[in-house]
């Protein structure tokens, strides 16, 4: 059995990607704060057939992704993990309280950290895997009143790149994904217009995931819609 660990599963990207990757056959274990999202996602990965395991987890908090692990470990080391849960918190720096700093870093960023970590083991003690973080343009460049996520997107590149590094000969391949204006929830609110929809984001992701050459570890693809 392969299946896959997606984060922010509940809806936008992260639901597209877990429902992409369900249609290649893999089982899914969709991972955010927000069960009645999950439970939606879980339900059209039964209707095509795959089996889904749902869990509510602060990727931020070290206690819930080891928990998560634990839940996770009756499957065995997933075969893909995609790291696309993100918040964003607008406001100017000075306006920028550190409750909203702290929770768009940990989410962003440690999160990344700590699920990787969680997995990594098993998928190195098998020889074979793949993890692909969901980055974005802001990765690459600044926008006022997101300066919170800017710098942990900007920070998801640097540890998408060391970890290529940290698991290069060990059968894993990592890659990371900067999409542009997604036609998703967090775009609202910033001022631009839509370039792409989250399905077209998760065929590259899934692409990565399933299908790209291991020569492609530590790349990082960027996307601008059409």
């Amino acid at each position: 059995m392969k299946f896959a660990v997606v984060t922010g599963a509940s809806r936008g990207i992260g639901r597209a990607v877990a429902l992409a990757l369900g249609a290649r056959g893999l089982d899914l274990v969709a991972v955010s704060r927000t069960q009645a999202g999950l439970d939606e996602t879980a339900a059209w990965l039964h209707v095509g057939g795959r089996r889904a395991m749902t869990v509510s987890c602060d990727v931020g908090s070290a206690v819930e992704v080891q928990r998560l692990a634990e839940q996770v470990a009756a499957w065995g080391a997933p075969d893909v993990i995609v790291h696309c849960a993100g918040v964003i918190r607008r406001a100017h720096i000075e306006e920028m309280t550190e409750a909203d700093w702290d929770v768009t870093l940990d989410t962003n960023l440690k999160g990344v950290f700590l699920v990787t970590r969680a997995f990594l083991p098993g998928m190195k003690a098998r020889r074979s895997g793949r993890i692909v973080v969901v980055g974005s343009i802001s990765s690459t460049l600044g926008t006022a009143r997101a300066s919170a996520y800017c710098a942990s997107k900007w920070g998801v590149v640097g540890f998408t790149k060391a970890l290529a590094e940290e698991v290069r000969k060990t059968g894993i391949m990592v890659s990371g994904i900067l999409p542009g204006s997604v036609d998703t929830d967090m775009l609202k609110g910033s001022g631009f217009s839509p370039e792409m929809t989250p399905e077209e984001v998760s065929r590259a992701i899934v692409f990565l995931a399933l299908d790209a050459p291991d020569s492609m570890n530590g790349s990082v693809v960027e996307m601008f819609g059409r």
